[in-house]
């Protein structure tokens, strides 16, 4: 017997995802709305609500990060961190998320949404002593570009969601792929 479509299933399509991305992102969402019932992991109350909020503003940074490792700063909800790694299967993904409630949920929900080898750390972006990424995320939080230097390797990419942090020296601007979406590039003199 074939499971019930999810509530967020026609949003996800209306988006143009479907098979296997679009099954786990259904179940990271479901997983998502019974958590933030007890815990505050988003405003967002509906199935639109949440597709709208958390994966739609992702859609345009998917095709930008270098196969290979991949680190989400502050992963919170999960958005977009676990959301790449869910579009992304390439990706070695490493969530950096401190507070123990949003740890616990981003844990589950990387298994139940079929991504059992996401790296979930309950640590902050400048206690990290892991390997550095080719790629690193970052939203709603206000940090320097210099603050995530040791995170991310020579040459590599920050992805930005939400402002734009300012210019610092060793780093690159990049054209804007998308409104709230900010992209700097890691130059060696860093």
């Amino acid at each position: 017997m074939a499971a019930a479509p999810s509530a967020h299933r026609p949003y996800l399509e209306a988006l143009g995802l479907a098979g296997v991305p679009a099954a786990g992102l259904e179940r990271y969402l479901e997983l998502l709305a019974s958590w933030s019932a007890r815990v505050n992991l988003t405003g967002a109350r509906t199935p639109a609500e949440r597709v709208e909020l958390l994966v739609a503003p992702v859609l345009p940074a998917a095709p930008l990060p270098a196969p290979g490792r991949l680190i989400d700063v502050g992963s919170g909800s999960g958005s977009p961190g676990l959301v790449l790694a869910l579009l992304r299967p390439d990706l070695a993904v490493t969530l950096l998320e401190p507070r123990q409630k949003r740890w616990a949920f981003l844990r589950e929900a990387a298994r139940a949404a079929g991504r059992p080898d996401v790296d979930v750390r309950r640590e902050r972006h400048d206690t990290y002593r892991g390997p550095a990424a080719a790629t690193v995320t970052l939203r709603a939080l206000a940090l320097p570009l210099p603050a995530l230097a040791p995170l991310v390797e020579v040459g590599g990419r920050v992805l930005v969601f939400g402002s734009n942090p300012p210019a610092a020296p060793g780093w690159g601007r990049e054209v804007p792929v998308a409104a709230g979406l900010h992209a700097w590039r890691r130059r060696p003199d860093v």
